[in-house]
């Protein structure tokens, strides 16, 4: 599959704002490879798109697959003067700013297979301050205890390497986030979210650490569901 990249102009960046976008669009493209790979009928279809203000971003869709009803992985990396209601909702004064994000949305054709929900986003002000946040979850429609505890062993693992703290803080981020209030319960079986103030502290190989579980994660309950 051929990859495109946003064709705008894209500021300086910092070494980990940069990073975080050959990261993402990474992920993007061995995402759908495997999505492929497993689904072996359905091939992705890619719209690029630009924003007036600066960047823009590649949306690849899937549908009508073996395996997959539709599925989408979508990358942006934008950039300009912060909306006046952005910067008021983040508490902070306006000023020019780059962001960069990867989302996935995968609804598979059989009810055994969890549909999947994930995105990660980088935000960084022209000043150097820079914020990390995203996370995953899975919604079965036939929940099965293998599927659950291989999600969450995963994803704790991944947290693990950085903090034995960030899991359950996340985990439980992840539970309040996406609590459905007119239920009075979580969406799916939860999974993790988090939105953090980075520091000087932080490194690009540790920010694309924290997003290598997404495809191994998604892929391995799906085959699972598949071949039981």
């Amino acid at each position: 599959m051929e990859s495109h990249t946003v064709s705008h102009s894209i500021p300086t960046l910092s070494t980990l704002g940069e990073r975080a976008r050959r990261c993402f669009e990474q992920l993007q493209s061995e995402i759908c490879l495997a999505l492929e790979e497993l689904d072996g009928v359905g091939k992705f279809t890619e719209d690029t798109w630009q924003r007036s203000e600066g960047g823009g971003g590649v949306t690849k869709v899937m549908e009508e697959g073996a395996v997959f009803e539709k599925a989408g992985v979508a990358v942006s990396t934008v950039f300009g003067m912060m909306p006046e209601a952005l910067a008021r909702k983040m508490n902070i004064v306006p000023a020019r700013f780059f962001a960069t994000g990867v989302s996935v949305v995968l609804h598979p054709k059989s009810p055994m297979v969890p549909t999947v929900h994930a995105n990660f986003r980088y935000f960084e002000k022209e000043d150097g301050d820079a914020w990390f946040g995203g996370g995953m979850d899975l919604t079965p429609y036939y929940p099965y205890d293998e599927d659950i505890l291989h999600f969450h062993r995963t994803l704790k693992a991944a947290c693990d390497r950085h903090h034995p703290e960030y899991y359950p803080r996340f985990k439980q981020w992840c539970d309040d986030y996406f609590f459905l209030k007119h239920r009075g319960e979580t969406r799916g079986v939860g999974g993790i979210f988090f939105d953090s103030r980075l520091d000087s502290r932080t490194s690009p190989k540790r920010l694309q650490q924290s997003c290598e579980p997404l495809c191994t994660t998604m892929l391995h309950v799906a085959i699972l569901r598949l071949l039981n």
